[in-house]
This record gives structure tokens, C-alpha cells and sequence, in this order.
């Protein structure tokens, strides 16, 4: 016979199942027609009327109605999109229902129109809304707050490709009585973020992988130097934290959407002819090319690209636009690790990138599972993760009490009083 807590856990283990399943299908259906959106209208359309898509017009044409476009869609559909991404960390509470066509349609315009916002916030938040609604409907007796975890699990292991940064998430997350183990509570959510990842990966297959020369060994001195990068990369995020409140104040003092993020899209445009095309979009595929023309680029282009994407991430984000901030931040920690292995080509380039990745992804999310995995996902190599871990320690603490990358949602007055 099994034991009762074993009938628990796969009770639920079907609804695990379907959820990442189900997680994984709609995070899919999602990047695939934000980038058929891209590529026709950056590709197709511009080769139609023979346009010039590096020219300073139509960036700043394309940014800027790409604004006003996500300003109308929270102006006036219902739900206005969901709440402010300023204010929302990662996983929060489930929105209502008539919220998600208009977030859904907000986050592919993002996406496709080259906001540098990547789909974690958003896409979570809708998976999540439609799970608890038909959770409530199907099975009343089971708390919301199961259904948004799983839902959570499942469209994280979609994400990152593999299950296991979806349970280093929640096992710090996830309490319960002393009797229950930590595995006994990850059960279900890691059978659903197992089903998103391979639901994911039949349709396509995250790769965040870099082509960097492999780390030869562990050495006492790359500890130190890998210290000194995550500090620097600490450094220049929290000058990204420093700068957001005062931004967003900045931009929602205008109270009008369309405008507001006619402005904001019009600013991205700005900085992506300082920083070139390579800080435009989420920085997925960019930031593997950035990696692969690395060699060609100065320090002082380099510079241009990392200070320029920091700006566009903290514009983006401030301004109202509905997308998450971990994969622009990792695209400016790789661009910062290249830049600093460059200048000082003795430290490997596996060590400066993975550490200024977690040191930017720590300062993004404040979540050490979360920066850590991204650091190897990006470097996957075992034998930086003594280096890492050690690392880790002193950035966690230096950040402790510090200020999030977040605004207070009474600090931002509501899209419904625009007129």
C-alpha cells in the first residue's frame, strides 16, 4: 500500500502533467508568432518597399510605434494588460482573466516590435491566470496557490529548457511542516516543470550556450578575479536600480499611455543607435552573436553595448512595457564579462562572463538559485561551480537589504485614470 503522502503527490501528479504541458504549448505558440511579427516587419515588409532597416528612421519609426501600439492595447482593452512590470517580480498574484488578451497581445508586440524585455513576467502571469480560472472551475477545493505554483514550474522548465532552475527556485520557496521533506514538496512542481521542458523541447530547444574557449581548471586566482568581476557587475546593475524609480516617476508623470510609451519606444530607439541593432530585442539570439563577433569589437564598442542595453532594459521596464528582465541581463552580463576578459585577456573569458552574469541576474531577481543556473547555463561547465558558489557568498551578502530592481505600486497612478 502507499504510504499517504505518496497518494498526495500523484494526486496531483496529472495535473502537473497537463499544466507544464499545457505551459510549455502556449510559451510556444507565443515566440512563434512574435518572431513571425519580426521577421515581417524588420524583413519582409522593409525588402517589399526597399527600405533601409540599419537607418536611423526606421528604428526610431519601428521603436516608436511599437510604443504606441502596447500604449493603445493598455489604454483600451480590458484589464489594461495586467499591472505595471515595475512592480511585479517574477512570479505574482493571478491576474484576472479579462487581463490576459490584452498582456498577450503586449508582450508579442514587445517581442517582435524590439523591446529589450524578454517573455518570463508575462508569460508566467498568463499561464498562470488561465490555471487558476479553470483550476477554480474544475477542482474548487484546491488552493490558488497550488495551481500557481505548478503553472509557475511548468512554464519555467519551458523557458530555460530543463526543470531543474524551476526547483532550485522553489525549494527556497516552498516551506512546510518538519515531517514533510523538501523533496516530498518538489514533487509536484518539478513533474510539471519536467513536462513543460520536453513538451518545449519538441518544438524547440533553449540553448543559451556561448562559443567561449573552455575553462582549463580551478585556480585559487580565479576566485578572486571572478570575485572582482561579480563586484563590478553588482556595481553597474545597482546603478541600473538606483536610476529606475526616478525614471519611471519620470515617465509616468505623463499618464497617458500611448504617449508615454510612444516616448519610451522613441528613447529605445535613441540608444540602439548609440549601441547598434545588437541591444535591440530580448538578447537571446544577440547576445550568442555578440559572443561569436567578439574578437572584432573594441572596448570602447563593448562599453557602448553594455551601458546601452542596461539603459534600454531600465527604459523598457520603467516605461511601462510588459516583459521580464532576466534575459536582457544576462545579455548584459555576457557583454560586461567580454568586455572585462578583453581588457584583461589572463582571465579566462568562462570566468568573466559567468560571474558578471550572476552578479547581473542577482541584482536583477535577488535570487541566488536563479543567478547561479544562469551562469552555468550560459557557461555550462562543472568546474566553475566551486568557483561560483564560492563567489556567490560574499555578492549575496554585499547585496542584503539593498534596494530591488521594483517600484512600489502606490508610487504608479493607475492607466485607468488616462483619458
Amino acid at each position: 500500500m502507499l504510504h499517504p503522502r505518496a497518494k498526495t503527490m500523484l494526486t496531483f501528479g496529472v495535473p502537473a502533467l497537463v499544466i507544464g504541458s499545457a505551459s510549455s504549448i502556449i510559451l510556444v505558440a507565443v515566440l512563434r508568432v512574435a518572431h513571425a511579427l519580426q521577421n515581417l516587419i524588420w524583413f519582409n515588409i522593409p525588402d517589399v518597399l526597399h527600405i533601409n532597416t540599419q537607418s536611423a528612421g526606421w528604428v526610431l519609426f519601428m521603436l516608436t510605434l511599437t510604443g504606441i501600439g502596447v500604449g493603445a492595447v493598455i489604454r483600451y482593452l480590458p484589464g489594461h494588460a495586467g499591472p505595471d512590470p515595475a512592480t511585479e517580480s517574477l512570479i505574482g498574484m493571478p491576474l484576472p482573466l479579462n487581463a490576459v488578451p490584452g498582456l498577450l497581445l503586449a508582450l508579442i508586440l514587445g517581442l517582435a516590435g524590439g523591446v529589450s524585455l524578454g517573455p518570463e513576467n508575462p508569460i508566467i502571469a498568463i499561464n498562470i491566470a488561465i490555471a487558476v480560472t479553470l483550476g477554480a472551475q474544475l477542482f474548487p477545493r484546491v488552493q490558488s496557490t497550488d495551481w500557481v505554483i505548478l503553472t509557475a514550474a511548468g512554464t519555467l522548465g519551458a523557458l530555460f529548457g530543463t526543470p531543474v532552475a524551476a526547483a532550485l527556485i522553489f525549494s527556497q520557496t516552498l516551506h512546510g511542516s518538519k515531517e514533510i521533506s523538501l523533496w516530498d514538496r518538489l514533487f509536484p512542481p518539478l513533474l510539471a516543470a519536467g513536462a513543460g521542458a520536453m513538451t518545449g523541447s519538441l518544438f524547440y530547444e533553449p540553448n543559451f550556450t556561448l562559443q567561449l574557449a573552455a575553462y582549463t581548471g580551478t585556480h585559487f586566482l580565479d576566485v578572486f578575479s571572478g570575485a572582482i568581476v561579480t563586484l563590478i557587475a553588482i556595481a553597474v546593475g545597482m546603478l541600473a536600480v538606483w536610476c529606475f524609480p526616478h525614471v519611471h516617476r519620470v515617465f509616468h508623470a505623463i499618464r497617458y499611455p500611448m504617449v508615454m510609451l510612444g516616448l519610451g519606444g522613441f528613447i529605445l530607439g535613441l540608444l540602439a543607435l548609440l549601441g547598434g541593432q545588437i541591444t535591440l530585442f530580448r538578447g537571446y539570439d544577440e547576445m550568442k552573436l555578440l559572443a561569436a563577433t567578439r574578437d572584432s569589437l573594441s572596448l570602447g564598442q563593448l562599453l557602448a553595448i553594455t551601458l546601452t542595453k542596461l539603459a534600454a532594459l531600465v527604459v523598457a521596464a520603467a516605461c511601462g512595457f510588459r516583459g521580464g528582465r532576466i534575459f536582457p541581463a544576462v545579455f548584459v552580463g555576457v557583454s560586461l564579462g567580454i568586455m572585462l576578459h578583453n581588457h584583461v585577456d589572463s582571465v579566462p573569458a568562462a570566468i568573466t562572463v559567468s560571474c558578471a552574469v550572476m552578479g547581473l541576474v542577482l541584482v536583477v531577481t535577488r535570487d541566488g538559485w536563479l543567478s547561479l543556473f544562469m551562469a552555468l547555463a550560459v557557461v555550462p561547465d562543472l568546474q566553475l561551480l566551486p568557483v561560483l558558489c564560492v563567489v556567490m557568498l560574499p555578492a549575496w551578502v554585499l547585496l542584503t537589504g539593498k534596494p530591488l530592481l521594483l517600484v512600489s505600486r502606490r508610487e504608479k497612478p493607475s492607466d485607468e485614470d488616462a483619458d
